[in-house]
């Protein structure tokens, strides 16, 4: 059984025991949480699809911790001009949960 959800501008295929990070929740590790934008539901030839959403389906995922991300540069320049570089990093803070049950 698999379902893919919706978070934020992401989707993400998954099932049970699958971990997986979304953006950032003020959740502590070992709480619970349901996520409701499940786009599809399938167990084996069974397959339902929303529109947008499955009605009553959600997947139970619990948190593991908090994380951050590989560091991205953005590095600007502009040729022939006085202070014409720019440097900048960005790390993008994430939530580790895993998949405990998928209900729909």
């Amino acid at each position: 059984m698999y379902a893919i959800i919706a978070d934020g501008a992401h989707q993400f295929r998954v099932e049970k025991g699958t971990q997986f990070h979304i953006d950032r929740l003020g959740q502590k590790p070992g709480s619970k949480l349901k996520l409701d934008k499940v786009l599809l539901v399938a167990d084996g030839d069974n397959v339902k699809v929303g529109a947008p959403v499955v009605s009553g389906a959600h997947v139970e995922v619990e948190v593991i911790g908090q994380k951050r991300g590989e560091k991205l540069i953005a590095f600007m320049y502009r040729r022939r001009q006085a202070d014409s570089k720019r440097k900048r990093g960005h790390r993008q803070n994430y939530t580790l949960v895993k998949v405990t049950d998928i209900k729909g």
